[in-house]
């Protein structure tokens, strides 16, 4: 955990893993932005000669009754509740009753099955923890006990929007990345006790919005799950759109998510950075840091703050530089245009924790078997042999990281594009764009250098 924890250490691997030279990784990945950019200018070009408006693409998608029977069915929400309440039941289980050494599987559901479980099964399935989420559901049955579902106050989206979800997030991410302990039960537990304080006080007295604006893991599965093929049409009926469509036609500008993006982008960034050989010469040659007890954990403190700050900083400048003209608000660009950054969060995400996600989750799948450490077998997982995959195929791997980042970052060209084209002002319609193309490359560079410096 954060690095402590030996079976279920989290990274991307050295460079040595990566077997691609960062050069032609760097410049591939600029190419394709550059020529995405030169693509999508051209088809703006194309429909400028005219005075017509731009057209508006119609939404393709089709309709998936039968799936959309099965969703909607009481079974199969209660199903999903009751799964969700049995792994509640069961993280309580070991985390009280469990033994304090690091194969109690509280740790790999902690930082494994649920934090990096949420991307892959909301990029397959949809808003996976809004299904599943137990403390909706003992929300739910405080409510029945009482008699009324509304909260005691109305939730300020406007004033508050994801906010609370932003700290939550980053709250996670100190636990995860900084903090010393954090592979003891102890501090493990109790951050897990003080999130489902505060998810179930928030949903008595703000009802089930809080959940969707203020709940972490929440706000977290339904962004990626916007990159998705489920969606709802606006009769709310499912259907199967492309993800880039579905971006760009559920997810509107919302107070806070740019803090939000910036603090899962700025927080992968900060992770690899500080395995980053820059690094570990800085914290282990620096006599002041290496003198004081207290000076790397301090400085990893300051590190983990600062590394969201300057995502969120060069993403505004880049967002408030595009476009010209006196009718623009510049400072509603950056959260107009925010949801772009949620492909590269996404193709980032799959980059940085691939390898970890399919050892760490079978290391896990083992643990389960045996809460309480003292050797049982409960589900017959207890001998499952871990499949190392990607270590004995390093190429593949440099391969599917890189194309991860790469991809992310094309769907963000080409979301960013259309957001901008319906702000800017027509005749800026291509110049405008040019430093927001700069901070998304900016982007990749930075990214694919700690990907592979690290």
């Amino acid at each position: 955990m954060g690095g402590d924890y030996s079976p279920l250490a989290h990274g991307i691997g050295g460079r040595q893993d990566l077997p691609v030279p960062l050069e032609t990784a760097i410049v591939a990945a600029v190419a394709a932005l550059i020529v995405s950019f030169v693509v999508l200018a051209w088809t703006v070009r194309r429909h400028d000669a005219s005075d017509e408006p731009m057209p508006v693409s119609p939404v393709r998608e089709r309709p998936v009754p039968r799936v959309e029977r099965l969703v909607d069915s009481t079974a199969w929400r209660v199903g999903l509740r009751t799964v969700g309440m049995l792994l509640f039941a069961y993280t309580v289980m070991v985390g009280v009753f469990g033994q304090d050494l690091e194969i109690n599987p509280i740790f790999g559901i902690f930082y494994v099955w649920w934090w990096v479980g949420l991307v892959p099964f909301s990029l397959v399935f949809g808003p996976a923890w809004k299904a599943i989420s137990p403390v909706r559901t003992i929300n739910a049955g405080i409510n029945v006990l009482r008699g009324d579902d509304r909260g005691l106050y109305e939730y300020d989206e406007k004033r508050f929007g994801y906010w609370p979800a932003a700290f939550g997030l980053l709250a996670f991410a100190w636990m995860e990345l900084v903090y010393p302990h954090n592979s003891y039960l102890g501090p493990v537990r109790l951050w897990c006790a003080i999130y489902v304080a505060a998810m179930l006080i928030g949903g008595q007295l703000w009802g089930t919005r809080f959940y969707a604006n203020a709940d972490p893991f929440e706000v977290y599965s339904s962004l990626v799950a916007r990159l998705s093929v489920w969606g709802r049409n606006a009769a709310g009926r499912l259907v199967v759109r492309s993800p880039l469509t579905n971006l760009d036609t559920t997810l509107r500008p919302h107070t806070g998510l740019v803090a939000v993006v910036s603090v899962l982008f700025g927080t992968i960034v900060f992770d690899s950075f500080r395995d980053s050989i820059p690094w570990l010469k800085f914290t282990q040659n620096n006599g002041f840091i290496t003198s004081h007890s207290w000076a790397p954990y301090t400085v990893n403190n300051l590190a983990l703050f600062v590394f969201p700050l300057a995502v969120a900083g060069f993403f505004c400048a880049g967002t408030m530089l595009t476009g010209v003209g006196d009718d623009l608000d510049r400072r509603r660009l950056p959260v107009l245009l925010a949801p772009a950054v949620v492909p590269i969060v996404a193709g980032y995400v799959v980059a940085h924790y691939m390898s970890y996600w399919w050892e760490g989750g079978q290391a896990t799948l083992q643990q389960v078997s045996d809460p309480f450490s003292n050797g049982g077998n409960w589900f017959g997982t207890a001998n499952l042999k871990i499949n190392y995959f990607f270590a004995y195929h390093p190429t593949l791997l440099a391969d599917l990281k890189v194309l991860s980042v790469v991809i992310g970052h094309v769907l963000g060209v080409i979301s960013s594009h259309k957001r901008a084209i319906a702000v800017l002002p027509r005749k800026h319609m291509i110049t405008g764009q040019i430093p927001l193309l700069v901070t998304m490359v900016g982007f990749t560079v930075g990214g694919l250098y700690l990907l592979f410096a690290a």
